[in-house]
């Protein structure tokens, strides 16, 4: 559905300005490219905080296991 909508947004900026449309389109993968770097990172960062948030909860996990 959120495709959808962002054809139907695009479509309607295609009709009002096309040049605008032309280089969104143009410019989207690069900037896709761009960013791909930072959302690597933020993945790996949000992977070391649930893996440190695991160690730190696991002795409370054992003692509730018992």
């Amino acid at each position: 559905m959120r495709t959808f909508i962002a054809f139907v947004l695009w479509c309607l900026l295609f009709v009002i300005c096309w040049p605008l449309a032309i280089v969104m389109i143009l410019l989207f993968p690069l900037v896709w490219l761009l960013l791909l770097p930072f959302r690597i990172i933020g993945i790996t960062i949000e992977g070391v905080f649930n893996l440190i948030k695991a160690i730190f909860l696991l002795p409370f996990r054992i003692v509730k296991a018992i």
